[in-house]
């Protein structure tokens, strides 16, 4: 395995950039409806953007300037009026985030173009988009610019006013579920990834206990030739190592026959992992 390594200041704009998006990702979109101070209404999705604070309630996006080094036309909106809607893009509504992305001129209005439903805001002049499973309005706090050239960014930071969901995609506590909203992201060149289905997969926060870490596990185990770093990083999650009566209750109700040798133990132990069977796979690896 070889590292190719580049100084990004000789790099051109373009090559930064594919580099960038294509190694940075899957990027959230915001999917910015904005109005001119004329009231003309701009639609365009950013996918330079995240949530960063919960208090007060913060997200933030960076249109870049185009490639004559002119702002995008949500950046002369904000300026003007300083208010977004940052609309959450969802699978069912990809394709129509996509041709809003078109260079129009300014003052189309891309809510037409993409026959998305324009429905009018609560507390902010620009309109939301109707089909979004979420949708904030926000008033734009500031606006801090990177530079001149084509394809720098100025970030927006936005303060969250409103926010508006979609029952049909919230769970039993009424919170967005992350198996219903089939949402995408944005990757290099004209690549998207989809969050549903076998894409979608858990891991608990590891906030009420301390794990042991990887270092504590038996060199036999933590040097393993089969077990992947996400798989020592299971066990390493565990609070401690078990005892060797704790391992011996766990393995009487594990049918142990053809396993053969360390590596036919540690293969078991896999199996054991995807099923999240953590502490008897690290019985049967001290143990068996």
């Amino acid at each position: 395995m070889s590292t190719i390594s580049y100084k990004a200041s000789e790099l051109s704009q373009p090559e930064r950039f594919k580099y960038l998006v294509g190694a940075v990702g899957p990027r959230p979109i915001c999917f910015a409806s904005t109005v001119d101070k004329e009231g003309r209404v701009n639609l365009s999705p950013y996918s330079f953007f995240n949530a960063f604070s919960s208090s007060p309630p913060i997200m933030i996006f960076s249109p870049a300037r185009n490639r004559d080094g002119n702002q995008k036309h949500t950046y002369l909106n904000v300026k003007e009026v300083p208010e977004v809607v940052i609309n959450v893009v969802n699978y069912p509504m990809v394709q129509q985030q996509s041709l809003a992305s078109t260079a129009y001129d300014r003052g189309v209005n891309e809510f037409i173009k993409s026959g998305l439903t324009q429905v009018a805001s609560d507390q902010v002049r620009p309109p939301r988009v109707g089909e979004a499973p979420a949708a904030f309005e926000c008033k734009v706090l500031d606006v801090k610019d990177f530079g001149e050239n084509p394809g720098a960014g100025s970030l927006i930071i936005c303060e969250v006013l409103v926010i508006h969901l979609q029952d049909q995609y919230l769970d039993d506590n009424g919170f967005p579920d992350s198996t219903k909203l089939d949402l995408v992201g944005r990757l290099g060149a004209n690549w998207y990834t989809r969050a549903s289905g076998d894409a979608l997969f858990e891991i608990r926060k590891p906030t009420r206990i301390k794990g042991i870490g990887i270092d504590q596990l038996p060199s036999s185990i933590k040097e393993s030739r089969i077990l992947t770093g996400n798989e020592l990083a299971k066990l390493g999650g565990l609070e401690k190592l078990p005892s060797r009566d704790e391992a011996e209750s766990m393995l009487s109700e594990l049918d142990l026959e053809g396993i053969i040798g360390e590596d036919g133990a540690h293969r078991k132990a896999q199996e054991l992992l995807k099923e999240n069977k953590r502490d008897i796979a690290l019985a049967l690896l001290m143990y068996r």
